[in-house]
Parts: structure tokens; C-alpha cells; sequence
């Protein structure tokens, strides 16, 4: 069930966006006279169609290859290669008889309805959701470092006190989902128990995210609290822990914080152990042992000496925080491109293709995070829409600009061939994309 939940959200978010995208085409060339010949959600490769109908000229459907859409413009060479069209002498409503300026502003549509998405979706979430986060500067106990924090150096304890020489005033914002950190283009500015340490994000640590999750970077470091859920039939159950007990030690071990706790048990994997705790007020000694994950099997409350933060904004000023996040995911995307052209992080880790995406919205629904994801994808698609790619809108802008300088559009020969080398260039990079996603879910 987990998994058709998960599936119905990609397909969900992914058609949302495609046809609005194509909508954005669609609205732009009908403004200007142009006729439209298809409307399709998916593709309807070799004439194979889920369902159409047609209105007013216009064929609308759904193919059967969920790998984007498209609005087919008459007069115009694009993914359908039709060019039979291209031997008459155009029309009025020809894509081909317009001027040039008026054909960039159709073929930007897409692009220009999927960042006004996404800027509505952050902006919107920005006024319902508000922002949530924990005051960096009062964080007295420091953060707990992940796989990723370990192999930079950052020590249980630390104090990150800034970024590039910023304040880090917010946790979550300003450290543990910063892009500039997690690309490595930052120096972290660090307290360690009294001492300055300066410690350089490495370049590639992109990959190592890619890897492990941004969670284990850093998180904050929580006090061990009473324990709020014992698991039925777990090795806590057995030996007789409840809830309310309060830990106090482990071995022998006394116990502080959670991340202790952690690092007690992760050397104890099918082995016995002895945990002492308080008891309304009362000292008991629980003996039993570690599961072969390393668990035993209960969950303790939120730390609530945490110091969380909750701000509210208003309609008008959720606007332009909403706008700064939603065009985050652009420039994230301009610097993760940067750094596989320069050798520093991998394609295959940088890459998420549907599988990957699918993945992202988990297998329940959560709203908020449904919603934050088409967000981020509706900027995205934007992005790599535009990338000069002949088959991409981007290539269709780059040759439009050129006609618009030397002031005679290029050759239909030539626009034909382009969108050929187009075609096999996206379809070389889906089959990386798919490859790669493939690889990730066997490792």
C-alpha cells in the first residue's frame, strides 16, 4: 500500500506541473493567434493514446509514456518531428508567420507559469506553515555530527557560531539545510569548548549527502528524556523498561544526553546489557540485552530545553520569503551543475530521476511536504527547461535570440537536425538518470 501511496504522489505532483508547464505554451500561442494542434499529458509515442478528445481544433489527452508532455503548435518543429507541415507556406495562425519576439514569449510560457508555481506554493506555505526553527545562538550543548559532520571533523559538543563569517542565528536555516554547506562552499566557524576551530566544507561533500541524507550532517544535541513508548514484544518490554523511566546509565555508563545513549548501545549489538533508570523517584536496574540492530526498542520524549523558535507571517510578508526560497532551488541548481562540470560531485549523485523523486515523497501522504515538493520540482522544471538543450525550450530560446540579432531565422534543415541531436541527448541523459536510480536502490 506504502508503495501505490508513493507512486500516486509522483504521478500526482509530476502531471500537476507538466500540464501546467504545457499550459504556459498552450496560453501564450493561442494570445497570439497561433494555432494549437495537441495538448497532451505524457506522450502518445507511436499514435498509443490512454484517452483524447477534441475541442475546438485542438486534439487533448493522456499518452501512455509518463516521461513529460507537450502542446504540438502548428508550424512549428519540435519533439513530434513533423515536418510534412513545414512544405506548405505558412498561415496566419502559422507558429512560423509570427515574429520572433512573439514566438520567444510562447516557447518561454512554460518556464514563466512553472516559476509563478512555484513562488504560489512557497509563498503560500510560507503564510499557512509559518517558519519553525531552533535559535542557533542558545544552543548551549552544541550539535551531535552524523556520518557526514564526522568525516569533516565537527566533534560532538561543537558550536557552530557561523558561516562564511555570518551568524548562524538559526539552526535548521542557517546550518544543518544550508546549500552553501551542503555543496561545500563553506567555512564553518566553530566553539569548541572555549577554542576557535575554522573547518573547510570539502568540494565533494555534495556526493557524500547524495549518500547519506542532509541528516546526517548535524543535528542538535538532545538530553536523554523519560521514555514515552515501549515497543511491543521488544527487548525493552522484556526487560521490564516503562513508560516514564527515566535512563540514567548504561554499563555503568552515565547517561546525559541522547546521543550517549546511542553510542552505548551501538557496541552492544546482540549482547547483554544493564540499564539503570528512576522510577517515580525510585532507582531500578533492568537487565537484558542490545537487538542485532543495535536497538531496544522504545522512543523517549522531545527534548523541550531545545530552544524552538516559531515565527507567523502575514500574507504580505510570507510573499517575498516565500519567493527567496522558491528561487533558492534555481541558483542550487546553477551550483550543483557548476560542480559536475568541474569534476568536484558525481552526475550519478546529483541526478534524481522519477525513481529518486518518488522516493522524496515517502510512502505516506504528509501535505505539507507534498506540496513543498512540488514547489522545489515546479523551480526545477523551470531550470532545466531552459537549459540550452535543442529539444529543451532553452535550445528553441537560444536559436530564437540568434534569429533575432542576425535578423533571419535559421534553416528548417538545420532546426530539424538540432532537434534530432536534442532528442538523443535526452534520451542518453534519462537512461543515465533512470540507470542511476536503479543502482542507488540495489546498493
Amino acid at each position: 500500500m506504502g508503495v501505490l501511496i508513493m507512486i500516486g504522489q509522483v504521478l500526482l505532483g509530476l502531471s500537476l506541473l507538466i500540464v501546467l508547464h504545457e499550459l504556459g505554451h498552450f496560453l501564450a500561442a493561442r494570445a497570439f493567434g497561433i494555432k494549437v494542434e495537441k495538448f497532451y499529458l505524457f506522450f502518445d509515442a507511436w499514435g498509443v493514446k490512454l484517452f483524447s478528445f477534441n475541442y475546438k481544433g485542438c486534439e487533448y489527452g493522456i499518452g501512455w509514456l509518463p516521461l513529460g508532455g507537450y502542446v504540438k503548435i502548428a508550424g512549428m518543429i519540435d519533439e513530434s518531428m513533423d515536418t510534412e507541415q513545414l512544405k506548405n507556406e505558412p498561415q496566419d495562425w502559422d507558429y512560423r508567420s509570427k515574429p520572433a519576439w512573439q514566438r520567444l514569449i510562447v516557447m518561454l510560457g512554460g518556464v514563466i507559469v512553472n516559476i509563478i508555481v512555484g513562488i504560489f506554493i512557497f509563498w503560500m506555505l510560507t503564510f499557512k506553515m509559518g517558519e519553525t526553527d531552533l535559535d542557533n545562538t542558545k544552543l548551549v550543548n552544541g550539535v551531535v555530527p552524523g556520518i557526514i559532520g564526522k568525516e569533516v571533523g565537527i566533534q560532538t559538543g561543537d558550536r557552530i557560531v557561523a558561516i562564511n563569517g555570518k551568524p548562524a542565528v538559526n539552526f535548521f536555516q542557517d546550518i544543518a539545510a544550508n546549500s552553501e554547506v551542503l555543496m561545500g562552499d563553506a567555512v564553518l566557524s566553530i566553539d569548541r569548548k572555549g577554542e576557535k576551530v575554522d573547518i573547510k566544507m570539502p568540494a565533494d561533500v555534495l556526493n557524500k549527502v547524495a549518500d547519506h541524507k542532509a541528516s546526517e550532517f548535524v543535528q542538535p544535541r538532545s538530553k536523554m528524556t523519560a521514555v514515552n513508548m515501549v515497543q511491543e514484544d521488544s527487548e525493552a518490554e522484556k526487560m521490564g523498561m516503562l513508560v516514564g523511566d527515566s535512563i540514567v546509565s548504561v554499563n555503568g555508563h552515565p547517561i546525559v544526553f541522547f546521543d550517549e545513549f546511542k553510542s552505548a548501545v551501538d557496541t552492544l549489538a546482540n549482547k547483554a546489557v544493564v540499564i539503570n533508570v528512576t522510577r517515580d523517584g525510585n532507582p531500578k536496574t533492568l537487565t537484558g540485552k542490545v537487538s542485532a540492530e543495535k536497538t531496544v526498542g522504545f522512543s523517549h520524549k522531545a527534548d523541550l530545553t531545545l530552544p524552538i523558535v516559531r515565527k507567523e507571517y502575514t500574507l504580505a510578508q510570507s510573499f517575498p520569503i516565500g519567493a527567496a526560497k522558491a528561487f533558492t532551488v534555481i541558483t542550487d541548481n546553477i551550483k550543483g551543475f557548476g560542480k559536475i562540470f568541474k569534476g568536484e560531485v558525481r552526475a550519478d549523485k546529483a541526478l534524481a530521476g522519477p525513481v529518486g523523486i518518488a522516493t522524496m515523497f515517502g510512502t505516506e501522504v504528509d501535505w505539507v511536504r507534498f506540496w513543498s515538493l512540488v514547489g522545489m520540482l515546479s523551480m526545477a522544471l523551470a531550470f532545466m527547461n531552459l537549459l540550452p538543450i535543442p529539444a529543451l525550450d532553452g535550445g528553441h530560446v537560444i536559436f530564437l535570440t540568434i534569429e533575432i540579432i542576425q535578423g533571419k531565422p535559421l534553416s528548417d534543415n538545420f532546426l530539424e537536425k538540432a532537434q534530432m541531436v536534442g532528442f538523443f541527448i535526452l534520451i542518453g541523459l534519462m537512461i543515465f538518470v533512470f540507470g542511476s536510480d536503479i543502482m542507488k536502490l540495489v546498493n
